[in-house]
């Protein structure tokens, strides 16, 4: 049985669709992260998986039974949002045990439970202060408390460290992992943060212009990205695409007189207009191997960001950009030679810009 099954989920307001029809199936103690840019629909379905919207078509189920029009509080999930919405007249073990108070849980039983999730988020003495008394770190955890006090079927939430500092975010993001191995808990995570998506899940949604380009785990999501938008999407810095023709075995680089051989497995495909998607860190200094992949590019601009040199080349009029180990010796100006991880190299359909298998 899964802990959540969204059928043909559909929302459109007046004469824009939303979201187009998102089917997915969520076993419990998953971790799925909804990834995408602002715009895409992902807090939509978020919302419409909690309640909180309705879906224009399609079934939202929850274990064993349909919560389509049942109202949020009858879900058993819990939500963590954005904003982290705690009441400032309250402390935070009140705030913590609040939805248990509303459920009229007796109170030894509601301090035994805010005591044990105070402690499991290490804010245990924080419990008598109240939210203006707290950093925003400190905040989200008492944010969180709330949810996994309640200990719901589903967790959700809605792009929960984004009001966080870089610090602050590596840190929660973290505790939200220690949290979900310790628990095992089910989780629906909205972020438009790859970071977040690839340490955080067990499954990604990458979602796109209101449907789910790709379903798969971080692993697949990174090494066999489905699409063009996947694979530029997610990555820091991004794949390089640079526009060719299928030739003979080869992918001649447009704008250029570059010429890649493939790896055997593609060299039986047609001639056509492809994309190839390098990696920046499938890049290195070719230090001439006769039996490495190589492509020649003018170096335009080195940046030290402290544990790579990133180095943007120009091959015709398309960029090149490798991620290189700090101590690498390029000069500005110059031709260089990169040879490329043949496991690194990705090629997508000009047309369609599906990905071309073998």
């Amino acid at each position: 049985m899964s802990a959540l099954e969204l059928v043909n989920i559909r929302k459109r307001y007046g004469s824009v669709d939303t979201l187009k029809g998102i089917n997915l199936s969520l076993a419990s103690g998953e971790f799925l992260v909804l990834l995408g840019s602002s715009g895409c629909g992902k807090s939509t379905l978020l919302n419409i998986i909690a309640g909180l919207a309705e879906a224009t078509e399609g079934d939202v189920r929850i274990g064993d039974r349909s919560v389509t029009g049942v109202h949020p509080k009858d879900r058993d999930i819990a939500m963590v949002f954005q904003s982290y919405a705690l009441y400032p007249n309250l402390s935070v073990a009140r705030n913590i045990g609040f939805g248990l108070e509303m459920r009229r849980v007796p109170a030894a039983e509601r301090a035994k439970a805010v005591e044990k999730t105070a402690k499991m988020l290490q804010i245990e003495n924080l419990l008598g202060r109240r939210p203006s008394e707290l950093s925003g770190g400190q905040r989200q955890r008492v944010a969180i408390g709330r949810a996994l006090v309640r200990d719901p079927k589903i967790f959700l939430f809605d792009e929960p460290l984004s009001n966080l500092d870089a610090k602050l975010r590596m840190e929660t993001r973290t505790e939200l992992k220690r949290l979900h191995q310790m628990l095992g808990t089910t989780i629906v995570y909205v972020t438009h943060d790859q970071i977040e998506a690839m340490t955080l899940a067990t499954r990604i949604a990458v979602m796109r212009d209101g449907h789910i380009e790709q379903l798969a785990s971080p692993d697949e999501i990174y090494n066999r990205p489905a699409t063009r938008y996947v694979a530029s999407f997610v990555g820091s810095p991004p794949m390089n695409m640079l526009d060719a023709t299928l030739v003979d075995g080869t992918a001649q680089i447009a704008g250029s007189q570059t010429v890649i051989p493939l790896p055997s497995s593609l060299r039986s495909q047609a001639s056509r207009k492809v994309i190839v998607g390098i990696r920046p860190e499938n890049l290195s200094l070719a230090l001439g191997d006769p039996s490495k992949l190589t492509i020649e590019a003018k170096v335009e601009v080195v940046e030290l960001t402290g544990p790579e040199l990133v180095v943007t080349s120009s091959i015709g009029n398309q960029r090149l950009t490798a991620s290189l180990p700090p101590r690498s010796q390029v000069t500005v100006g110059s031709l260089q030679r990169f040879s490329i991880d043949a496991d690194g190299l990705h090629v997508f359909d000009a047309v369609t810009e599906k990905r071309i298998d073998a």
